[in-house]
């Protein structure tokens, strides 16, 4: 067993704390798009800047919502203290996004001019900070397309800036598994161990296709139709499932197409990260790697369950805001039992 050193458990921490801020904002992005807050600010300010603090701010900022199709076309009828409350979800979501690039960038400056970084690593945290200023652009470029004519960002940017903030997420996690557990457990040959570790990628690709495709559900607020399960308007296909001309972008704006296929990607990967957590935990004995498969197992089902329990009580705030969250946890639950398999 390699201790971890002081200085590697000093980084450890810090990113640990970058971990949690950028779960945080994956969750706050989610509530901000539940809430229908995202287009209330129609400016952007690459180093942030002060909310209004007076009546006059207000009214002004207001007025630049006016001038948008949100409010021309869906909000008419909204009054200011409406829109401040959808005004601090987006403020707080950018906000929290500058906050987490000083938190970021400052230590990572303190530990290179301290020469606390051990060789290898520096790299990989310039291309993180690098990674965090391109989703901040991203996120800007979702938001400019629901500021011209149709009041709705586009579903495609919307899911790349979901899953680019997930894949970042994903960065930083493996980042975090090297420091903490560095070694090595030699237990079995390595043919025998190669196939769970393909496995375990093909896994992983199917989950975050599952979770590219609830970003289409909330792109296209699909999840506001057919809240019952395990059928559809009472067919388990539905009727308008291929409507759309050319076919191949039912999958992407077909709203019925769309909900139709999160769903049975979910309970299908479901059931596959199921069965996976059966057989790995009886065909592993390394403690850790036993309870990688647990985890993932425990995750899957409550990640199902809130599935389920969203789309029956048609996506409200709390609990959109929970499956998001379950999504994230078992993406971490299973990139934990991969780098664990790739360390066996």
């Amino acid at each position: 067993m390699h201790a971890v050193s002081d200085n590697d458990r000093a980084i450890l921490r810090w990113l640990q704390v970058c971990l949690v801020l950028v779960f945080s904002m994956v969750i706050l992005g989610g509530v901000t798009r539940l809430t229908e807050s995202g287009l209330s600010m129609v400016t952007w300010h690459p180093t942030g800047m002060l909310p209004p603090l007076s009546s006059e701010e207000w009214l002004a900022e207001f007025e630049r919502y006016q001038q948008f199709p949100e409010f021309q076309k869906l909000n008419r009828d909204m009054e200011l203290d409406a829109f401040k409350k959808i005004f601090w979800f987006e403020y707080s979501h950018r906000m929290l996004g500058r906050f987490i690039g000083l938190v970021f960038l400052l230590p990572f400056l303190y530990f290179l001019l301290r020469k606390m970084i051990k060789p290898g690593l520096t790299p990989r945290l310039v291309v993180m900070f690098i990674l965090g200023g391109m989703q901040g652009l991203l996120g800007w470029y979702m938001v400019q397309s629901g500021l011209v004519s149709n009041p709705q960002v586009s579903q495609y940017r919307l899911t790349a800036h979901l899953m680019s903030a997930i894949l970042i997420y994903g960065f930083i996690l493996w980042t975090i598994f090297g420091l903490a557990f560095p070694d090595s457990y030699r237990q079995l040959a390595q043919s025998s161990v190669a196939g769970w570790r393909k496995a375990s990628l093909a896994l992983l690709a199917l989950l975050l296709i599952t979770i590219a495709s609830g970003g289409f559900v909330a792109g296209l607020d699909a999840g506001l139709i057919f809240n019952s399960f395990p059928l559809m308007g009472g067919k388990l296909i539905p009727d308008g499932i291929g409507a759309l001309t050319p076919w191949y972008l039912n999958p992407f704006e077909n709203m019925v197409t769309v909900q139709f296929d999160h769903r049975w990607l979910a309970v299908s990967t479901g059931i596959l990260l199921l069965l996976w957590y059966i057989r790995g935990r009886s065909d592993f004995g390394e403690p850790r790697l036993q309870r990688s498969f647990k985890l993932v197992g425990m995750a899957v089902i409550i990640q199902l369950a809130l599935g389920i329990a969203t789309l029956l009580w048609q996506v409200p705030v709390l609990l959109g805001a929970l499956h998001q969250a379950g999504a994230l946890i078992l993406f971490s639950a299973l990139l934990f039992n991969l780098y664990l398999l790739s360390r066996v």
